[in-house]
């Protein structure tokens, strides 16, 4: 499933914040199509370079509601990345503040779907070819 979500970016300096956005990849934490704002990339370089560079977030948006996370920088080629444990974690805070469903009931959900046999599946009941 190739699911892409847009965000925003907040690359934080000592004095100034270098704002942007890109698409998140839900599945592999991958943030693609960075685009700055008010900001010449090619003269100034990666914000993450700058020596007042602190950090960076990300924010997802729904409806103005926000769900805010650390983003990861790679100074060497520039890709802006989510780590596997705080994609997780945007994913359980999206779905409890945009969707009202709490980490549990999606964990319930999940343990509910890998209790239940598929349908047409090799059982041994009573219609039984063995």
């Amino acid at each position: 499933m190739d699911l892409k979500v847009p965000i925003r970016i907040s690359d934080e300096l000592s004095e100034d914040i270098i704002d942007s956005t890109g698409l998140l990849d839900l599945a592999s934490g991958e943030i693609q199509r960075v685009e700055y704002e008010d900001y010449d990339l090619a003269g100034r370089g990666l914000p993450a370079d700058s020596d007042d560079y602190e950090f960076t977030v990300g924010t997802l948006s729904n409806n103005g509601k926000d769900v805010e996370f650390k983003v990861d920088v790679n100074r060497v080629t520039g890709q802006y990345s989510v780590s596997a444990s705080e994609l997780l974690e945007i994913k359980v805070r999206a779905a409890a503040l945009f969707a009202g469903i709490s980490g549990k009931d999606m964990l319930r959900n999940v343990d509910a779907k890998s209790a239940t046999p598929p349908a047409g599946g090799k059982g041994r009941g009573r219609n039984s070819l063995h």
